[in-house]
């Protein structure tokens, strides 16, 4: 099957170098320079994958991903940013990036994101998948729906990312067990690479600011000091 990706990248050597690296992949690529016209190509439909920018002239990749995501269906966002700080990364997955790169990233790299955020969609899809057949979890006041991929506290729906959500049902399936980062990377994500665990970090915290009554002291998923982390057993 033929796959589409957007790239949305104003720095010309870097949009060429992901473009001829997407296209070495397999997949066809589309570049495109400013983030309103990669918006409105993205709207005209037949997208697969976006790869965007942080900084863009005519709208920025936080503004750019925000509208992707309130518009209907889903399609995985990676995005790339020369900043490196804890907020960019935490505001970028806010507005629904599935992941990010920061600058510099080898082609190497970016071809394992692309394709484990692939292998996502299509187990996403597959109704053959272990977890669109597993039954409903339930633990101390939390529900999981792997089926519809829905969770609710206390009956309250709990607004996840896609990420956010393969994170959680990870956790529930395997109570007690404790997960190293890298290995959450491999189980989750699709890849590990070295140096990238604070990815798990980001997405841990955020998840925590959703489904804990007081992130600080978590009930739900907690630190094993010098190990990982572990859903409550």
């Amino acid at each position: 099957m033929s796959r589409t990706v957007l790239i949305v990248e104003d720095n010309p050597g870097i949009g060429q170098l992901v473009k001829m690296h997407v296209e070495d992949l397999g997949y066809e690529a589309i570049l495109i320079t400013r983030g309103d016209e990669g918006l409105a190509r993205y709207r005209q439909g037949g997208i697969d994958l976006v790869v965007l920018d942080l900084m863009l002239p005519g709208m920025d990749g936080l503004a750019v991903c925000r509208e992707i995501r309130s518009g209907p269906g889903y399609v995985p966002v990676l995005m790339l940013t020369a900043k490196s700080t804890e907020l960019d990364r935490v505001l970028g997955l806010e507005m629904g990036a599935d992941d990010y790169l920061t600058k510099p990233f080898s082609v190497a790299e970016l071809g394992a994101r692309i394709k484990a955020l692939f292998r996502r969609v299509d187990a996403m899809a597959s109704p053959a998948q272990e977890d669109a057949t597993e039954e409903r979890i339930e633990h101390e006041g939390l529900s999981i729906d792997p089926a519809r991929r829905r969770v609710t506290i206390q009956g309250q729906e709990i607004d996840l990312t896609a990420r956010e959500f393969d994170l959680l049902f990870h956790f529930a399936r395997h109570p007690g067990r404790v997960f190293s980062r890298t290995q959450l990377l491999d189980a989750v994500w699709g890849y590990n690479h070295e140096g990238y665990e604070h990815t798990v970090n980001t997405h841990i915290n955020r998840l925590r600011g959703k489904i804990e009554q007081d992130p600080s002291d978590p009930f739900y998923i907690q630190t094993v000091w010098g190990v990982g982390y572990r859903f409550r057993d």
